[in-house]
């Protein structure tokens, strides 16, 4: 396969440009004329050129909102009529990512071989999950494919939304705290060692907090290399051991356990869960293959291995709702719900409450910690930088009272 670097009409005004994948210069001018172009130019791109092409092209970082936003627009396309292999040229043409494009390419000439759409996107597991060609498949074989590509966008954007919502919600401490250790450095390593020489050539006795603040003043001037070195290590044999599953789980726990935050990340994980859950089923998938499927999205370790141990008894004959009891992160509520539906039969709308209740709930979750967490952050760095500035100004209140 070669690569050709094409210019085409799209209509007799305009003109558009691009580079597709071809075994022949006959073959590249075909698929052209299959996206709807005419074809005004096209030549093979050198070999050097094409590996550095190829090389930007596959390195082209995808985010995931190109990814919904291709979801919703092939859907729309394909329920307006378009056919499938016309709607993705349109897509290859629109696309301003180099990557995505490629990668809509390739679909492309595989699908116009006689590849299922489902199996054409597989091939790219960093870019489509395991759950997006899942759903996919099922809307093949269902016969509502854009029903599913518009439910696969629906659930992309709002899990985009609380993705975007918790991480706010954290940043704000985040920059509170790093603005504030930041002041308290520099007023300990700049502007302490100044003061330092007027209250030596005072020959007094200095106050307690004056002489904590010279000490660590001192300590931070004298090895702040060793301490950079010490955090850059600290946070490699740190990352180095999140890679290992013991560590990971941990870590999991922690979370779990601290006070705000944890409460904040298991309801955020219970709803990706529940409507993840709920769509695979809705879409006709097996509950014990929808379980497969749902379990990679979840990020805690804790809970995914708690919602994986239901896998096993769920294949032997018990029900979901009874063996997520016996785990203790799955609250009686979405437990309890979870036996309702499947004693009803309607699992996946006990599954869909679930999720609007716990969407609900995370984002009353990040009003509530962000109201808290604000006034506790300011009156924490006020106490800190405080402390500071009095044992900054205590000497020179001494000299006052002396002179008075």
């Amino acid at each position: 396969m070669a690569l050709y670097r094409y210019k085409a009409k799209e209509t007799p005004q305009k003109l558009v440009e691009g580079n597709i994948e071809a075994a022949t210069r006959d073959d590249a001018i075909k698929q052209i004329e299959q996206m709807g172009y005419f074809p005004v130019k096209v030549e093979e791109i050198s070999e050097g050129d094409a590996t550095l092409v190829f090389k930007k092209v596959r390195t082209s970082r995808i985010s995931s909102k190109e990814i919904t936003i291709f979801s919703r627009q092939l859907a729309t396309l394909i329920k307006s009529g378009v056919p499938i292999l016309k709607a993705l040229g349109v897509l290859v043409e629109q696309t301003s990512n180099m990557g995505f494009k490629n990668i809509i390419s390739d679909v492309f000439n595989e699908l116009k071989e006689g590849s299922k759409f489902s199996s054409c996107l597989s091939k790219y597991p960093k870019v489509f999950s395991t759950f997006y060609v899942a759903m996919v498949r099922a809307g093949e074989d269902s016969g509502n494919l854009e029903e599913v590509l518009f439910s696969l966008a629906d659930y992309r954007t709002s899990q985009e939304d609380m993705v975007s919502k918790v991480k706010l919600a954290l940043l704000y401490p985040v920059i509170m705290l790093f603005v504030g250790i930041g002041t308290i450095v520099f007023m300990l390593t700049f502007v302490m060692p100044r003061l330092m020489r007027i209250f030596e050539d005072m020959g007094e006795q200095l106050p307690v907090p004056t002489k904590i603040l010279i000490s660590v003043s001192q300590f931070l001037s004298q090895n702040w290399i060793f301490i950079l070195v010490g955090l850059g290590a600290f946070i490699a044999v740190l990352r180095f051991e999140l890679r290992r599953k013991q560590a990971r789980r941990i870590a999991s726990n922690i979370k779990l356990r601290l006070p705000l935050v944890g409460s904040l990340l298991i309801k955020k994980e219970l709803a990706r869960l529940s409507r993840t859950l709920e769509l695979l089923i809705k879409s006709g998938i097996p509950i014990l293959k929808a379980i497969e499927l749902t379990a990679p999205i979840i990020d805690n370790d804790i809970i995914r291995e708690g919602f994986m141990e239901s896998h096993k008894e769920l294949a032997q004959g018990s029900s979901l709702g009874k063996t997520l009891k016996r785990c203790k992160v799955f609250p009686a509520f979405m437990t309890n719900l979870i036996s309702i539906g499947e004693e009803s039969g309607k699992l996946d709308l006990s599954l869909a409450e679930l999720a609007n209740s716990y969407e609900k709930d995370t984002q009353d979750s990040i009003k509530a910690f962000t109201t808290i967490l604000e006034p506790i952050m300011i009156l924490g760095m006020g106490l800190i930088i405080g402390f500071v500035v009095i044992g900054m100004l205590l000497p020179i209140f001494q000299i006052n009272l002396a002179i008075g």
